[in-house]
């Protein structure tokens, strides 16, 4: 790849690009910890949708960015195994350079590889499996295509999850949103498109999720005491799109 990695700083905040004005990635330079977009925090959704006790212990991250969700998921999940396959190499340079992406070979493996490639070859098996990979244009290329989502729901455990960053391009994301549905015998849902522009989609495996909304808001609550992770805007806006019919969120 020949696109140049641009660091930039403005109001306390740090940013990640890819020659260009779109931000691939962000750190609060005094809460670098914090997961600074919205799109992110939207992805962490997840976390309330399976038994907190035990969910997740293995993750499995495709696109790392400034690290945001890798560092994350490390700081308050000690008992978690991540790994994150990044196809840039300089990426990886440019997080542990400047966004404080940590050293840990006993909890944190990254590998360099094209992510589509990785889980095609690899058998391991994974409670949560994030994609958020992208390159200079902004284009998953074979992160959103069918065999790529179906080799995905291959390689969830029972119960896992699947969370996909999907852009919310002027042509729309439904069809990468069916492709995701067809992979997942139809169990796979979009919130509503946060204010990026950055629409988040979850599909599940194992058994079906009926979660009230007022129960998901109780673990927001115990999630944001434990993390100050705030997932209640995310919760407030699936009210407003009658994503939860019946006051129950479904998958």
């Amino acid at each position: 790849m020949s696109f140049p990695i641009d660091i930039r700083e403005q109001a306390g905040v740090r940013t990640l690009h890819f020659g260009s004005d779109w931000i691939q990635g962000a750190m609060r330079i005094a809460r670098p910890w914090r997961l600074e977009l919205d799109y992110t925090r939207e992805m962490m959704a997840s976390l309330l949708l399976r038994d907190a006790a035990r969910f997740p212990r293995n993750v499995l991250l495709i696109g790392l960015g400034a690290a945001s969700l890798t560092k994350f998921i490390y700081r308050h999940y000690p008992l978690t195994e991540l790994t994150v396959v990044e196809i840039e190499p300089r990426v990886v340079a440019a997080a542990r350079q400047f966004f404080k992406l940590p050293e840990d070979a006993s909890r944190l493996n990254i590998v360099i590889a094209d992510g589509s490639q990785y889980i095609a070859n690899h058998d391991k098996t994974y409670d949560l499996i994030l994609v958020d990979g992208f390159d200079a244009n902004a284009r998953p290329g074979e992160l959103n295509r069918l065999p790529f989502y179906r080799m995905c729901r291959a390689r969830l455990n029972n119960n896992g999850i699947l969370v996909v960053n999907l852009l919310g391009r002027s042509r729309g994301y439904q069809s990468s949103l069916e492709r995701i549905k067809t992979s997942f015998d139809q169990r796979a849902l979009a919130f509503p498109s946060c204010d990026s522009g950055n629409v988040i989609a979850i599909a599940t495996t194992g058994e079906k999720i009926e979660i009230a909304l007022n129960e998901l808001k109780k673990q927001a609550h115990e999630l944001k005491a434990k993390t100050d992770l705030n997932l209640l805007p995310t919760l407030v806006r699936l009210e407003q799109a009658k994503s939860c019919a019946g006051g129950i969120l479904t998958i």
